[in-house]
């Protein structure tokens, strides 16, 4: 599928602002799944920017913006293609194997957001009770937090922790992530997070969900907020340890802490 998605993002500030600086991470991956054929970014005040790649290999523009401005846009435009692996049978079995990647630490760990507690681990066994398979006990888990956890917009924000999370059992789609993410790790299965999009029916929004890595199959990405493994709709834009590691756009400034910000995306089928 090709999609055209346009993502805007607008701060208007109280009083002016200065010495801004800031990390755009909206340039989607760009592998044998999924093809960025165009890629624009525009910032309003202009400014100039440098790309990197961070830790995790994610895509970075940065750029600063010195001088007072009373708003900043920053908006980017991309046409990409995807085309993902083949989902696996609900039914697959894959027996537990060795994970021998070195990269596979960072996602065992606790992080920012996500926690291995005693409670999450005690999640983890009662989701996956009875269960050996590797593949069983991912789809188990991803079954066990679309049901835990009630999907409720504006009930948390981008830095709300899991352990929050579990307490409120509510939460959009980045909690969800978050929690599958945390009874994955307790179970010594690496997980990441995903950030990315997703264009429904009913809308076009910046999405989040889970990738697992299975023995001899490498990653695998299962989305716990839809219960179901992605397709050609999901457009990935970067991963990491959890949302602290790809947000969308990251920065601070000087300035009055009386801000107002507006996100608007649009994603069109080509």
């Amino acid at each position: 599928m090709k999609w055209r998605i346009r993502h805007r993002t607008l701060y208007t500030y109280a009083t002016p602002a200065r010495d801004s600086f800031n990390e755009v991470r909206l340039f989607p991956v760009n592998n044998e799944y999924q093809v960025v054929e165009r890629f624009d970014l525009i910032t309003a005040p202009d400014a100039p920017r440098r790309q990197y790649h961070d830790f995790y290999g994610n895509t970075v523009y940065h750029f600063d913006v010195a001088a007072p401005h009373s708003s900043l846009l920053i908006q980017t435009d991309v046409t990409v293609s995807t085309n993902p692996a083949p989902p696996l049978g609900w039914d697959f079995f894959l027996p537990a194997g060795s994970l021998a990647e070195p990269a596979s630490f960072d996602y065992l760990s606790e992080s920012r957001f996500v926690d291995i507690e005693p409670f999450t681990w005690r999640l983890a066994v009662d989701a996956t009770s009875g269960i050996s398979d590797s593949w069983q006990s991912a789809l188990a888990i991803m079954r066990f937090v679309h049901r835990y956890l009630t999907y409720t917009p504006a009930s948390t924000h981008v830095h709300t922790h899991l352990r929050d999370v579990l307490a409120s059992r509510c939460g959009v789609c980045q909690d969800f992530a978050h929690m599958m993410l945390g009874l994955c790790r307790t179970l010594r299965m690496p997980a990441r997070y995903v950030s990315g999009y997703l264009a429904t029916e009913r809308a076009s929004a910046t999405h989040a969900w889970v990738e697992v890595l299975l023995p001899t199959l490498g990653w695998r990405a299962l989305d716990p907020t839809h219960d179901r493994q992605i397709d050609g709709a999901y457009v990935k834009i970067g991963s990491g340890r959890d949302y602290s590691d790809v947000p969308p756009v990251a920065g601070y400034y000087k300035g009055s802490l009386r801000r107002k910000m507006e996100v608007d995306v649009k994603i069109e089928a080509v």
